[in-house]
Parts: C-alpha cells; sequence; structure tokens
C-alpha cells in the first residue's frame, strides 16, 4: 500500500503541486488573521481542475506549512498567526526582545517537523485503534476534556494564577455573545446585528495581542527590550552561544533538541491524541502540552518569559496534532478540526466516501492508494518545510532591522486587513481596536492575554456540551460515568487542587 502511495505522490506534476502549495501555505500563513483553514478554503475551487492525489496533497501540503508560518508573525511581533499560537506568544516575543528571533523561530521550525513526522507514524500505524477511542467520547467526555484544556491555560499563564483565572472568565464571557448553539435567543449583542454570530476570534485575537503591542510601543518607547532579556533561563544560555549568528543558533538548537528529545516525544504523543478526536484540534493540544511542559519542567518560572523548552513542546504538539486530526476523518468520515472538514468535502467532491471502508484494500484499490498517498504526502510536505521554512525565516526576520515608525504601522495596517478579510466587515475592524484597548489595559495590570482567547474559543463548545450533558442525564455522577470521564475528571480537579494543596503543605512547613 504504501509503494502505491510513493510511486503516486513521486511523480513531477504532483511534486509540482506540492512546491506550490508549500509556498503559498507559508505565504499566507505568514499574514495575521489569514488562518490556515482559510488558507486551504481559498485552494478549493483549485481542486476542481486537479485529481485526487494532486487535490488532497495541495490540502495537506498548505495546512503543514501554514500551521508553521503562523509562528513568524507570533515570534517576531507578538500577533498568533494561528490560535494555537497564543500558548507560546509571549515566550516567543520574549527571545525576538532579547536579541533571539533566529533562534526561537528554528525552534518553532524544526520541532514542528518533528512533531509533525511523529503524528504521520501515529496517522500510520495507530489510526483504527486510536480511532476506537475517539468513539467512546460522548457529551460527558467532551466537557471534560474543554475543560481541562482552559484550566491549562490558567495554570501555564506567566504571573499570578488569579489574573490568569479573571482573564479566562474575560474569554468566556465574550463567547455568550451572540447566538448559541443551544439558544434562538440573542445574548449581550447591545443592539448590533454584527455580533448576533458572537465575538470573531480572529479580529479578537488580532485585536488583544497586535494593536495591544502597537499601543504599547507607541505610548511606551522607552521599555527596553532588557526588561524582557533579563528574566530568560540561564538553561538557554547554556545550549546556545552567539545567537545573533544564524550558525551557532544551529549549533545549540541541536543539543537543545537532543536534550529535549523525550520531552519532544511526550508533546508530540499529546499532540497527536488530541487531535484524533473531532473538534479538539491543534489549538488545545498546544495549551495541554505547554501546560505539561512547564509542570515537568526544571525552570517552570521562565514560561512566559522566553522558554524555549515551552516553545520547542507547544510547537511540536501544534503540527503533530494535524496528522491525528486525519483519524476520525479518513476511519470515520468525522473531520478532526475545520482543514479536514474541507477535504472531506473535497474528497466527496472525488466520489471518494470517508469510512472503515477505506482501508479495504480488496474492496477499492484506488481508495486505499490514495490513503496511502496521504501518508507520504505528509511526510514530503514535512520536509520540504525545512529549506522553505529556513529561507521564509531570513526573510521574515529583516522586520526586526526596521525602524519602529515604519514597522508599527505596517503592523497596523496588517492588523486591519487580517481582520476586515474574514468576513468583509467593517465592524470587525472596530471590534479588532476595541479588543486592543482591551489587551493594553489588562497588560497594563499584568493581566495575561492567552487564556482571554481560549477561552473565547473553547467557551461555547464547553456550553454547548455541558448543557448536552444535562440534557441526557441531570444525575451528577453521569459526568464520572465511565473511565475516560473519570481520568478527565480526575486531571481537572487536580490541576485545581494541586496549588491549594501546595500552599497548605508550605504553610504547615514555615509553621
Amino acid at each position: 500500500m504504501i509503494t502505491a502511495g510513493i510511486e503516486s505522490v513521486f511523480q513531477w506534476d504532483v511534486l509540482a503541486v506540492i512546491a506550490a502549495a508549500a509556498i503559498y501555505g507559508i505565504a499566507i500563513g505568514a499574514i495575521p488573521g489569514l488562518t490556515a483553514t482559510m488558507a486551504v478554503a481559498l485552494m478549493v475551487p483549485l481542486t476542481f481542475y486537479l485529481d485526487d492525489v494532486q487535490a488532497i496533497a495541495a490540502i495537506v501540503t498548505t495546512v503543514t506549512c501554514s500551521i508553521f508560518a503562523g509562528d513568524l508573525p507570533t515570534t517576531l511581533v507578538r500577533i498568533p498567526g494561528t490560535p494555537a499560537s497564543a500558548a507560546y506568544a509571549d515566550d516567543a516575543y520574549a527571545l525576538t526582545r532579547a536579541g533571539r528571533h533566529v533562534h526561537a523561530l528554528h525552534v518553532c521550525l524544526w520541532c514542528s517537523v518533528l512533531g509533525g513526522l511523529f503524528g504521520v507514524l501515529v496517522l500510520v500505524f495507530a489510526a483504527p485503534p486510536l480511532a476506537q477511542i475517539a468513539t467512546q467520547f460522548t457529551s460527558f467526555e467532551y466537557f471534560w476534556l474543554y475543560l481541562l484544556g482552559l484550566s491549562c491555560a490558567v495554570i501555564v499563564s506567566p504571573g499570578s494564577r488569579l489574573k490568569g483565572f479573571l482573564a479566562l472568565l474575560i474569554g468566556l464571557l465574550l463567547s455568550t455573545v451572540g447566538l448559541g448553539t443551544d439558544f434562538s435567543a440573542p445574548r449581550m449583542t447591545f443592539g448590533f446585528d454584527q455580533l448576533i454570530t458572537g465575538v470573531r476570534f480572529i479580529p479578537a485575537m488580532i485585536g488583544l495581542f497586535g494593536i495591544s503591542e502597537v499601543l504599547r510601543n507607541a505610548l511606551r518607547p522607552d521599555e527596553l527590550p532588557q526588561a524582557e532579556s533579563s528574566k530568560i533561563a540561564a538553561v538557554d544560555a547554556e545550549t546556545v552561544s552567539s545567537l545573533d549568528q544564524e550558525k551557532d543558533s544551529n549549533r545549540g538548537l541541536g543539543v537543545l533538541l537532543w536534550k529535549r528529545k523525550l520531552s519532544l516525544f511526550r508533546s508530540s504523543t499529546i499532540g497527536a491524541t488530541i487531535g484524533m478526536l473531532p473538534g479538539a484540534g491543534a489549538d488545545i493540544a498546544a495549551w495541554i502540552s505547554y501546560a505539561v511542559s512547564k509542570q515537568f519542567s526544571r525552570h517552570p518560572k521562565q514560561y512566559g518569559h522566553g522558554s524555549t523548552e515551552g516553545l520547542a513542546d507547544a510547537t511540536g504538539a501544534n503540527n503533530a496534532a494535524l496528522g491525528g486530526a486525519w483519524i476520525p476523518a479518513l476511519v470515520f468520515g468525522i473531520p478532526g478540526d475545520s482543514v479536514t472538514a474541507i477535504a472531506i468535502g473535497v474528497l466527496m467532491m472525488k466520489n471518494i466516501t470517508p469510512g472503515p471502508g477505506i482501508f479495504a484494500a480488496d474492496a477499492n484499490p484506488d481508495q486505499t492508494t490514495l490513503v496511502a498517498s496521504i501518508y507520504v504526502t505528509f511526510v514530503v510536505a514535512n520536509l520540504m518545510l525545512i529549506p522553505i521554512g529556513l529561507a521564509a525565516i531570513r526573510a521574515a526576520s529583516l522586520l526586526i532591522k526596521i525602524p519602529r515608525r515604519i514597522l508599527l504601522p505596517l503592523i497596523v495596517m496588517f492588523c486591519i486587513i487580517g481582520s476586515y478579510s474574514m468576513s468583509g466587515s467593517y465592524f470587525d475592524i472596530l471590534l479588532m481596536l476595541a479588543m486592543g484597548l482591551l489587551g493594553f489595559t489588562l497588560e497594563t495590570w499584568k493581566v495575561p492575554l492567552g487564556p482571554i482567547v481560549l477561552g473565547l474559543i473553547l467557551g461555547g463548545e464547553l456550553e454547548h456540551r455541558f448543557l448536552q450533558s444535562l440534557t441526557v442525564s441531570s444525575d451528577p455522577s453521569a459526568f464520572f460515568a465511565n473511565p475516560i470521564s473519570i481520568t478527565l475528571g480526575g486531571l481537572c480537579i487536580l490541576l485545581w487542587s494541586w496549588p491549594l494543596v501546595t500552599r497548605f503543605r508550605n504553610n504547615r512547613a514555615g509553621g
């Protein structure tokens, strides 16, 4: 089967499509607001003119490269290119302010590639058994999963956990705006018809991170980068010598990756496992992996202030989740994320129906060849990401040399373009500006912004799963009815209670 996939992919026309899709994915993903999903959606009309293998290769390559490309604005100008990038935006940008942007981007690139290749291995060898686990998830398990992701956002927030909890509450409050999944009456729209569909997270995310950073640079020009660089862990200095030089950065990166091989394996496993759950995706994978990384780190206080450990683990989980998301899509025809939902539409347009029969070689050899082509394309796309990603890093690093008086207006321009492009609405631009002012105000009081983004993204799903669970059963014990829900619920309770237990033990020791 794999041999047939190699023969299908290694044709000059298919490889040309992969190369073009890689460049396209990097270009689109590097623009704040233009997400991987949008890049794939814009490509759908072109798939009418491509054969089966070429169409799927274009989609796989585009999303693989655009997910990494989202790390470019995240690192250089603190505007998350993808929602998952918000998990490590503070770390990436702190490294940039310390003059270590090349090293940070190389960490993102190589960990993305390694995580992506690991996700392919999971997709190839573990698709059927892992998909069986995913089918056991009911509304109760999804409720605990979303709650676990939100809890991790508070735990990993830099500074006070109380302020992290406040940020999460703000995000959850914003998620209740508009028509909920289970309601027919508008909520908290304040008479604005544009808010019927809720607060769109792309303009909100761009405003929170992009415009707030512009305001901070414009209103506080005397704020020195050294304030950030002083917080960076001493462990990073051990692995990187002259970080302004790309050669030395790569040498230090090799040491870092070797030292963290088990951590990268752990984060990639988390990413691939969470990615296979329909609706979960790379967002939750990045946050949970980042939280686990912080719990096991010897330098947890550096997370949020320039930790390459958190950066490496979260970006590895990002791309590993991409391969995992194809497991329910191929085995059951259930999209693992928005990208695979588009991919399923393309497959059906080509008269290919995802499902268990797609793996039966005797029933339809053409479909099994296509599945093998997906495996091979993932590998080729990740390997092609290396040279194209290195070239993108060199080009994007020129942003650092642009004077502030020129760079800040450019950032504002891209923020406006990214917000407007989602739905062609001027209201989204106003929303983006309002969220930027909110972000600037919250950062003045040292309230983290990451939990707001995750609360805004997952709040609606959390509410929907909770109400769905209450419809099934109003008995609280139903939330702990099987081993999966017990495990996820136990992890949530452990995360909430552990700080209290630690404080109690410290008070007893001090007394």
